[in-house]
């Protein structure tokens, strides 16, 4: 009987990817360059809400309230859709869930330079927008670190986290004159060419998995792409009934939402009209926002390096107390004209604005695991939830009273109250999270 060739010798193994040749750049970092351009390029439609009120309430009359809830429904839905796009990017890649979304925040945006009811402003603006920035931002962030970084975790979420303040850097400035020197509209068409010219870096630079490239992730051992998971929706809530039975999900989930409350919700939506009910021009007060998007890229990375070094809880502890004080303090320093206390707020606050997402993504994944960026998605929908009522109750506050002052003294008492919860979380211990 005669032997094949076959029979004689098993068939070899396919070859194993090549490492990444020393001394040259990990791709990982390219990816995270993509999405750090991805985000700034999103992060136009995060600047315009706070420069809207004014003009809005001027040319059709709306209340405060009403322009506020349909920020507040933009913020919510973004909270909302969070999990399920990091289900979705499991599902279909992130390259395809991304680009999808910002053609949808693309859309939404330009479609309210032809609205005349406040019923479009809510829808275009609020539903629209809400779910394709809910679709990405952090929770693309989380999952662009998660799969392509093992080491240097802390610092690639602080750099991403950072990108939507160098979006407010780059965009505040100038979607502020444009309001004041043309009108809303010019600004609206600006920030959807924004999102739109940013689609095509998604779709021809951006990469899935390691493995597609064949390569290990930063800092780790190679591994297959995982089979895409079917019943990403089904997924996204199991997972959330899953992790709310545990305890540090609920502290976790409501830091976060004083998160949100103190930060997009207050601060970002309100700050401009508050500091001009004191008489300071709207120019002005958006590039005090801007100034706080410096120093936030710098607090944020800085937190991500800290956050690979440090206890994350301790952390949250200090970013929360250090965010109550500065905001008590608010009420007395809003002016007619910028000065230096003001400044060493806008510098005090900058530092401080997202400094709390790189620990609250390192406790998700100690505590979760490979289901943390899921968990951060749910964590985050608190976040925007949080944010959500506050620009809503922000703009009833002004409505009712004529001052943001109230709103000011109970944001620093609820940041107060989120350092003593940060400090409640208890750690996982390290045989758990092997």
């Amino acid at each position: 009987m005669t032997q094949t060739a076959s029979d004689a010798a098993p068939a070899p193994a396919p070859p194993a990817p090549a490492p990444n040749p020393p001394g040259r750049l990990h791709r990982a970092w390219f990816v995270a360059a993509v999405a750090f351009v991805t985000i700034i390029g999103a992060a136009a439609f995060a600047s315009l809400p706070g420069l809207l009120i004014e003009p809005l309430h001027e040319e059709f009359d709306w209340s405060r309230g009403t322009i506020g809830f349909a920020v507040s429904v933009n913020l919510a839905l973004y909270g909302l859709t969070a999990p399920f796009a990091a289900a979705l990017m499991d599902r279909f890649g992130i390259r395809k869930v991304v680009a999808l979304a910002l053609l949808v925040i693309s859309g939404g945006t330009a479609a309210t330079v032809w609205m005349t009811a406040s019923w479009q402003l809510v829808l275009f603006w609020g539903v629209l927008v809400g779910l394709g920035s809910g679709s990405m931002a952090l929770a693309f962030a989380a999952t662009v670190t998660n799969r392509w970084f093992t080491a240097r975790r802390g610092l690639v979420t602080g750099i991403l986290t950072a990108a939507g303040a160098s979006g407010q850097l780059i965009f505040l400035p100038l979607l502020s004159w444009l309001v004041v020197h043309h009108g809303w509209r010019p600004a609206a068409v600006t920030v959807s060419l924004a999102a739109l010219a940013v689609v095509p870096f998604v779709w021809l630079l951006l990469r899935d998995h390691p493995a597609d490239v064949g390569l290990a992730p930063y800092g780790g051992t190679y591994a297959e792409k995982p089979a895409p998971a079917p019943g990403a929706a089904r997924r996204a809530v199991t997972v959330l009934f899953k992790a709310a039975r545990t305890g540090p999900f609920w502290l976790l989930a409501g830091t976060f939402a004083i998160c949100g409350a103190s930060t997009n919700g207050l601060v970002k939506t309100h700050f401009v009209p508050a500091a001009h009910d004191h008489g300071m021009p709207v120019t002005a007060a958006a590039g005090l926002l801007a100034v706080i998007g410096v120093f936030d890229v710098i607090g944020t990375i800085a937190s991500g390096w800290f956050t690979d070094r440090f206890e994350a809880r301790r952390l949250l502890a200090v970013y929360y107390a250090l965010r109550g004080v500065s905001l008590m303090f608010l009420p007395m320093l809003l002016a007619p004209s910028v000065h230096p206390p003001m400044v060493f707020f806008i510098i005090f606050y900058g530092l401080d604005w997202v400094a709390t997402v790189p620990p609250t993504i390192a406790l998700c994944r100690e505590h979760y695991g490979e289901d943390s960026a899921i968990v951060f998605g749910w964590v985050l929908a608190s976040h925007q939830v949080g944010a959500a009522l506050v620009a809503f109750l922000g703009g009833l506050a002004r409505d009712a009273f004529g001052s943001y002052d109230l709103v000011w003294y109970a944001s620093g008492a609820m940041c107060a109250m989120a350092a003593l919860m940060a400090m409640v979380i208890r750690r996982r211990p390290a045989a758990l999270t092997a």
